[in-house]
Formats: structure tokens, C-alpha cells, sequence
């Protein structure tokens, strides 16, 4: 087996086992809150040792909220400007692709999806931190759009695309939030891009009417 080969099933590995100690976190601060678990338990049910989780997060809260945000955003950040500008009609659309590809929040069944919400709603502090993320990573995006069209962070045309953006990953969370039933996000996400589209495009005559 060549060294890239081995490089990536390291790498698929590493990704999985962070992927479970995060759902088991969530599942367990769900059920417990933060300090109805020990690190110990946490490692013993994904089947590491307690230096294997320290090697991924440095508290269980770390965990819970998952992967490296900073990292993982300037991956992000590097393929959405690789993508060039085309245009302001495909902005959202590489946003929303790259973000389906990228951001743990958008993976996992339903119940996965269920624990991260119930955990935040337990444990005040993880949901202020997630909501500081989430303000955070959205001045990062209409930076971010704003370097790619070569515009100032100020113009109207970043901010209504971010905020666009965001409104629909908040929407379509809520509404796994509030199903059982497994949800393939991506289709969710693209429909509600869709529709949001097709309201916008009616003619101004027809949406007077009530």
C-alpha cells in the first residue's frame, strides 16, 4: 500500500473515532448534562483509551460541540475562494454545497441531531458558546464572500447572502430538532434554497395579494 493510501485511511479513521466521541458526548450531556459523565465513561463507551481523547478534545465540552471550527473553517475558506468569482447567483450555492460537505452540524441521523439540541438546551453554557460560534463564523462568512467578489465587508450584497444562508441552516435544524424521523439534510437545505428562491422571483404585483 503506497504512503497516500495509508495517509488517508489514518486520516478516514481519525475523523471517525472524533465523530463518535462526539456523538456519544452529546448523547451523554443530553441524558446527564456535563458533569453527570466522566471522560472515562465517555472513553470506555467508544472503546478508546482516555490519552486517544485528549489527543482529539481538550474538555468534554469541546466535544460535544465537535471538530476544530477554526481548522475546519479555513479548509472551507480555502476551497470557496479556490472557486473564483461567477458571479453573485452562485455565491450561496458554493456556501451551501461546501457547507454540506464540511460542518458536522449538517451530518448524523436524526437522533444525533436531537442529542446536540437537547444537550445545548441542558447546559447553558455550551449553548452561549454555540451561539458566539455561530455570530462568529458568520462575520467570518461575509469576509470571506467579500474577499472572493471584491467588495468592502460593508456592502449589502455579502451580509444578505450570509444571512440567507444562515436563516436556512437554522430553519432546517429546527426542523430536525423537532422530527423523529431520519432527514436527508442536504435535500432539505437545496429544497428550502429553492423555495426561498421561488418567493423571491414572484412578481412584486402578485405577492400585494393577499
Amino acid at each position: 500500500m503506497n504512503e497516500s493510501a495509508t495517509t488517508d485511511r489514518r486520516e478516514l479513521r481519525r475523523a471517525q473515532t472524533a465523530s463518535r466521541l462526539t456523538s456519544v458526548s452529546r448523547r451523554l450531556t443530553a441524558e446527564r448534562g456535563l458533569a453527570g459523565f466522566t471522560v472515562e465513561e465517555l472513553c470506555d463507551e467508544v472503546g478508546v483509551s482516555r490519552r486517544t481523547f485528549f489527543n482529539y478534545f481538550r474538555t468534554k465540552e469541546d466535544a460535544v460541540i465537535g471538530v476544530d471550527p477554526d481548522a475546519e473553517s479555513q479548509v472551507f475558506a480555502g476551497e470557496f475562494l479556490a472557486r473564483g468569482s461567477r458571479g453573485w447567483p452562485v455565491v450561496i450555492d458554493d456556501l451551501l454545497e461546501l457547507a454540506i460537505q464540511h460542518f458536522g452540524a449538517l451530518e448524523g441521523t436524526a437522533q444525533e441531531h436531537a442529542d446536540f439540541f437537547a444537550a445545548l438546551d441542558r447546559e447553558p453554557r455550551l449553548l452561549q458558546r454555540f451561539i458566539g460560534m455561530t455570530k462568529e463564523r458568520e462575520r467570518q462568512f461575509v469576509a470571506l464572500v467579500a474577499a472572493r467578489e471584491n467588495v468592502p465587508t460593508d456592502d449589502l450584497r455579502p451580509q444578505a447572502v450570509v444571512h440567507i444562508l444562515f436563516g436556512l441552516l437554522r430553519s432546517v435544524g429546527d426542523r430536525v430538532h423537532a422530527l423523529a424521523r431520519p432527514h436527508d439534510l442536504a435535500s432539505l437545505l437545496t429544497d428550502s434554497l429553492a423555495a426561498a428562491r421561488l418567493v423571491m422571483a414572484e412578481p412584486t404585483s402578485r405577492k400585494a395579494h393577499p
